[in-house]
């Protein structure tokens, strides 16, 4: 590694976290300028294919899940970290699989799974958009299905 002020190529690590299963940060400084700055060590694996609900395919992309659930999580007391922990769990689980392809559709119920338990009023956004509800009454079904868990699970309290 060579610095990214002066181009030096002594860089010693100053300290390294482990951010996530995949991700390593590390703090470095410069031997010769002395300047510090983080570098981050993702581990590289293998692409993985989305297949679109009309078909065609794409590349798995992180950043595109954390947006969307971003979006359905406005103005809700959930943290950047829940999020990224979510997004984790999600990309862990499809992973894990050994597939090299997985469809949008079990991107999404994996997704509203998790915001089910996370955060209720974000499962709602995110289904209202996933599902592309078409009236009120499909919206209103959800609502009402979500409603009945909610109760029967404080009965089993």
């Amino acid at each position: 590694m060579i610095c990214p002020f002066c181009s030096h190529p002594d860089i010693k690590v100053l300290e390294t976290r482990e951010t996530s299963e995949t991700e390593t940060r590390r703090r470095r400084e410069c031997l010769k300028c002395e300047k510090r700055f983080t570098t981050y060590e993702r581990v590289e694996l293998k692409p993985l294919q989305v297949i679109k609900k009309d078909g065609h395919q794409e590349l798995f992309d992180r950043e595109k899940i954390i947006r969307g659930i971003v979006r359905s999580c406005q103005k809700r007391p959930i943290t950047v970290s829940d999020i990224e922990h979510l997004v984790d769990n999600i990309e862990h689980h499809i992973r894990s699989s050994g597939a090299d392809e997985v469809k949008s559709t079990k991107i999404g119920n994996l997704v509203m799974t998790r915001l089910k338990k996370l955060d209720k009023v974000a499962y709602i956004r995110f289904a209202s958009i996933y599902r592309d509800f078409d009236d009120l009454q499909s919206f209103e079904e959800e609502v009402s299905k979500l409603a009945q868990k909610v109760i029967t699970d404080n009965i089993k309290k």
